[in-house]
């Protein structure tokens, strides 16, 4: 894995590298944060370890930048530093620092850190086999375009916003969110099971073939349900198959497949529910064209109640201005790519 280190002090520079180098790194190297920035910028590294006194730009700084920087995956900072208060490290992991290693270290020690770093990076290649999977039903579908992407996007965003209300603060932190951002892409892995006689169908479904569509939902539970009984307790599948067989449920208990209300509806469920109605608005399909932003917020309003949660819709509402800019970044970027 290539490693940027980032270290005023030439000797102490040439020390870790080498020792990165004989633990088979790849090393890139700068003598300041500005520099180090740039050099991310032009050739991410998914692991930075940096010393924190350092002209131009100091490690805090860096950190900061970093993570305020448009980079394509997360990366991993380990700071370097004779500091050691309770304060410092507070400042530290506030500013965006992942680890610290405490001046002077064993090279030893150096690659333990490095490996749990890696460990956690690995994280994300999960996120991404999640990702590839949806992709693999979604692909069945031609029409559904950067759904999967809007898709998680949303629910970040409704989450986020459910977060700052005092009655979720104990069911939804940074981890939910994280966790319905990389699963809810998996709402519709059940597609995989539906004959390309109905998945397909151009126009509107008949009675027996929205019945054959919805359950699209049981089994896709039931193929999650396979991966928790072989990975016992792994959070992210538990929240992909609650996600999978209850985005389709309604607050008023009119939903499928299991017609629950309320609360009895998981958290997330609700969440994807919200994201997924309102994508499907806003999205053009052979028998209709696709609504307006004021249209689609309409929609979702009347909803407030019956097809939703109150507090739900209320947080829809809330970031109404968030969720249009994303769909219009997508729309955007699809036009650039048919016009390349």
């Amino acid at each position: 894995m290539r490693i940027l280190l980032v270290d005023d002090d030439e000797i102490s520079l040439a020390i870790t590298q080498n020792a990165l180098c004989e633990a088979g790194h790849e090393v890139g190297v700068a003598l300041n944060g500005r520099d180090g920035l740039e050099l991310m910028r032009t050739n991410p590294c998914r692991i930075v370890i940096s010393d924190w006194e350092m002209p131009e730009m100091n490690g805090l700084e860096l950190c900061r930048a970093i993570r305020a920087a448009d980079l394509p995956s997360y990366t991993y900072i380990i700071l370097l530093t004779s500091r050691g208060s309770t304060q410092d490290v507070v400042d530290g992991m506030s500013a965006g620092a992942d680890d610290f290693i405490t001046k002077p270290f064993e090279p030893e020690e150096l690659r333990v850190r490095i490996r749990a770093g890696e460990r956690v990076l690995s994280l994300e290649t999960r996120d991404m086999a999640i990702f590839a999977m949806a992709k693999l039903a979604d692909s069945r579908d031609p029409e559904t375009g950067a759904h999967l992407d809007r898709i998680r996007s949303y629910a970040r965003i409704l989450a986020d916003e459910l977060a700052n209300h005092e009655e979720f603060r104990d069911e939804i932190d940074a981890d939910f969110i994280e966790m319905i951002y990389a699963t809810s892409p998996l709402h519709d892995i059940g597609k995989i099971g539906i004959p390309d006689s109905v998945l397909l169908n151009p126009g509107r479904l008949t009675d027996e073939e929205f019945d054959i569509m919805k359950t699209h939902t049981t089994i896709g539970a039931e193929t999650l349900d396979a991966a928790i009984h072989q990975y016992f307790g792994v959070d992210f599948l538990l929240m992909a198959r609650d996600i999978a067989l209850t985005h389709h449920e309604r607050y008023d208990g009119t939903g499928y497949p299991r017609g629950l209300a309320g609360e009895d509806i998981p958290l997330c469920g609700r969440i994807v529910s919200v994201a997924d109605v309102y994508d499907a608005l806003r999205s053009k399909r052979v028998y209709k064209e696709s609504f307006s932003q004021h249209i689609a917020r309409d929609i979702i309003l009347e909803g407030r109640g019956t097809q939703f949660d109150p507090r739900f819709v209320d947080a829809f509402v809330a970031r109404s201005d968030d969720i249009t800019e994303t769909h219009d970044r997508f729309a955007e970027s699809a036009m650039a790519s048919h016009a390349g």
